[in-house]
C-alpha cells in the first residue's frame, strides 16, 4: 500500500500546494539572500547569522537572526516545521 502511494504522479500545481498552510520550513538565509526572498527588508550586514521560516510553496514569513523565533512563529501560524537538507 505504501509503495503504492508513493508511485503516484502529482501535478505541478498539486506539488506546489502539497503542505500549504499547514507546513512550513526553517533555514538559514546568507545576508546577500535576503532581498531575493523578503524584498522589504532594509541592506544587511554580511556577517549577521539570519534564519528564515517559509511557508511550504517557498513563501516567505519571517526573517530574523534569532533561530528560536523562527520556531515561535510556526507553533503561533500552526505550521509543522521539517528539516531540509
Amino acid at each position: 500500500m505504501l509503495l503504492k502511494e508513493a508511485n503516484t504522479r502529482l501535478t505541478q500545481s498539486e506539488l506546489a500546494h502539497l503542505g500549504s498552510g499547514e507546513v512550513g520550513y526553517i533555514r538559514k538565509i546568507r545576508s546577500e539572500d535576503v532581498s531575493r526572498c523578503f524584498p522589504e527588508a532594509p541592506e544587511m550586514d554580511p556577517n549577521l547569522d539570519l534564519w528564515a521560516l517559509f511557508g511550504a510553496d517557498g513563501t516567505p514569513i519571517l526573517l530574523t537572526d534569532n533561530r528560536s523565533s523562527t520556531f515561535f512563529k510556526a507553533a503561533e501560524d500552526d505550521l509543522k516545521t521539517v528539516s531540509l537538507h
